[in-house]
């Protein structure tokens, strides 16, 4: 048994199935069914059970389960040991954020960078989770949390900012009740809406931040946006409301093992020091208020 024999099976024991499985691997279903069936014959037993909604482990494979763990650990910290010695402004670097983090903070400014450190080969990679910077999924982790993992380390540079946003037009019309778009998981009405919008109906809920700001652009009705989302829009007005402030803020993370790595340090400098220069974006300070006396252009 080898490591590579193990990444198939945590892998599978992982997704569930062979394609998802295949997915995480960047190989093909029949690939993974191929090399575990492999492993099973190599070790005289069965690891999955073959059920029709996927894959379930045996009590072997869920004996091997905590060594495959313990063997993809030490893989894992080699790894960023060695990526941790280098002291070379060059090489790959990953960046991991959501889609609106980097359309709005970090990719109009990227060039800067770039122009600086030219032989720093980036990939962005965009994600609502959390990535796994422990497996090198990515080098920096720019992130909106109340408090990252212990594991790793960073910085919170900024707080965040949130309102209650809606479009002029919407704002100005009359509307029998006020129409509000949530989040998928806030089934009872927010704390925000209880003391502002006690009556209001629910016409929308959303998982995603932008598909949230496109909702309210659409005159669906109100929301409560992250500042930087909702004040980068020029159609979008915030109302005047008194909230509870948000304990979130805004991260810059990278592993333990690669602070010292002069390009991971190189680029962690720099998100921050770009998102400091946005602190006002951020923490909403010149957002564009809903004023009912002002004129209509």
């Amino acid at each position: 048994m080898n490591w590579d024999d193990l990444r198939f099976f945590l892998a599978l024991a992982r997704e569930g199935t062979v394609s998802g499985a295949g997915r995480t691997l960047n190989v093909k279903h029949t690939t993974v069914a191929r090399r575990i069936a492999a492993l099973e014959e190599q070790l005289g037993s069965r690891l999955f059970d073959r059920m029709p909604s996927g894959y379930g482990m045996t009590q072997v494979g869920e004996n091997l389960m905590p060594h495959a763990l313990g063997v993809e650990e030490l893989v894992n910290a080699a790894d960023r040991e060695v990526f941790g010695m280098d002291t070379q402004l060059s090489g790959s670097l990953k960046i991991a954020a959501s889609y609106d983090m980097f359309s709005r903070l970090v990719t109009p400014r990227l060039s800067e960078f770039k122009r600086k450190f030219p032989l720093i080969d980036i990939e962005l990679v965009s994600s609502t989770g959390l990535v796994d910077l422990g497996s090198r999924q990515a080098d920096i982790a720019l992130r909106i949390s109340p408090k990252p993992p212990e594991q790793l380390v960073g910085r919170r540079v900024v707080s965040l900012g949130h309102g209650v946003y809606g479009t002029e037009e919407y704002l100005r019309n009359n509307r029998d009740t006020e129409q509000l778009i949530l989040w998928g998981y806030e089934k009872n009405k927010p704390e925000w809406v209880v003391d502002h919008f006690p009556d209001a109906d629910v016409a929308l809920r959303t998982s995603e931040v932008l598909t949230m700001m496109e909702a309210v652009k659409n005159n669906l009705g109100i929301a409560r946006l992250p500042c930087y989302v909702a004040d980068a829009d020029p159609e979008l007005r915030r109302l005047d409301l008194e909230l509870t402030p948000s304990e979130w803020g805004m991260w810059v993370l990278s592993h333990a093992d690669l602070r010292s790595t002069a390009r991971v340090r190189a680029c962690r400098e720099f998100l921050i020091k770009i998102i400091e220069e946005q602190r006002a974006l951020v923490e909403g300070v010149n957002s564009h208020y809903f004023r009912p006396s002002d004129k209509l252009p």
